[in-house]
């Protein structure tokens, strides 16, 4: 196997940690805003407030005495996601797409007990899944029910589509399948594919799982060439309209598309990864400076939007 040197990634624009933690995350990211994208509660009344869309909030439990009131807020909803406040990497995410009585059925068909959703919301109130480990929120949320042209490219679970903003500028993207390595979650660390997608047409570029190029989704067996994101006139003005809710520089946007309602922010990540490089088969570094070069005047954005499809497209 062919290892890249460090003036061979440089010359590919290939940023590495120091420099994101460095010149982006800490110059660009007021530590005193971080609070309001760790926490995934505080996030979404934020978003909410501003008219950005959202998945429904269903319900919350924020003590240990809170769990035996969980299935009367359980009891109207047959799909739903259970979440830590506080997470990160997707996990203590629990989805429920099926039920009968209390009997719970993930998307895989595999069931869980009344008491051991209990006992799930009790692991994420004690702080199991949270950053720091300090105690934290069960949120209950609307399940998100994934844009059939989905349907051939994830496995058992709901794509999401990341969207590195700075300075209001979306610079890259990449969609997350989830597989059944990664238990029907769209995280890359836990074996999802990782799919570059160009900026100027939603259009998939490259593909990668476990850092390895591939060209079909290892379960489905479809073809990555084929895939289009639905709605990405709308997708990046809204990712691009994260910047002026939170004020952080430098961060990553995760949307999820619902075939009901469309382009929906999931979350949002003060310290984005930077795999997206990799999925994409580009660096992220010569296009952060030229959003450096931009002037500083004032822009929608759907014009920002507008100027990085222009700048970042790359295809024909």
């Amino acid at each position: 196997m062919m290892f890249a040197t460090p003036k061979q990634l440089r010359a590919r624009g290939i940023m590495g940690m120091n420099r994101r933690n460095v010149d982006y995350v800490a110059a660009h990211n007021p530590r005193h805003l971080y609070p309001l994208v760790d926490n995934k509660l505080k996030t979404k009344l934020l978003a909410e407030q501003a008219g950005i869309a959202v998945p429904k909030l269903l319900g919350t439990l924020r003590y240990q005495h809170d769990v035996k009131g969980l299935h009367s807020q359980l009891l109207p909803h047959e799909k739903f996601v259970i979440k830590p406040s506080k997470g990160s990497g997707g996990k203590g995410i629990l989805v429920i797409a099926e039920r009968e009585h209390d009997i719970y059925f993930k998307p895989s068909e595999e069931a869980i007990s009344h008491e051991a959703l209990e006992r799930h919301v009790t692991n994420i109130l004690s702080g199991l899944y949270s950053l720091s480990g300090s105690p934290d929120i069960a949120m209950i949320e609307s399940m998100i029910e994934a844009h059939n042209i989905f349907d051939a490219y994830s496995f058992e679970g709901v794509p999401d589509i990341r969207v590195i903003i700075f300075k209001g500028y979306p610079v890259m993207a990449m969609l997350r399948l989830a597989t059944h390595a990664s238990d029907g979650k769209a995280n890359l660390h836990q074996g999802a594919v990782g799919v570059g997608i160009d900026l100027a047409t939603g259009k998939a570029l490259h593909a990668v799982q476990h850092d390895r190029p591939i060209y079909q989704h290892p379960d489905t067996q479809r073809d990555f060439s084929e895939l289009q994101i639905p709605d990405w006139d709308k997708l990046l003005p809204l990712a691009a309209a994260c910047q002026e809710v939170t004020g952080l520089g430098y961060m990553g946007v995760d949307i999820v598309i619902d075939k009901n309602h469309g382009p929906l922010i999931l979350e949002l990540n003060a310290r984005p990864g930077l795999a997206i490089q990799m999925a994409n088969g580009t660096g992220i570094f010569p296009r952060l400076q030229q959003v450096e070069a931009l002037s500083g005047e004032q822009r929608t954005p759907e014009q920002r939007a507008q100027i990085s499809r222009e700048l970042f497209g790359q295809q024909p």
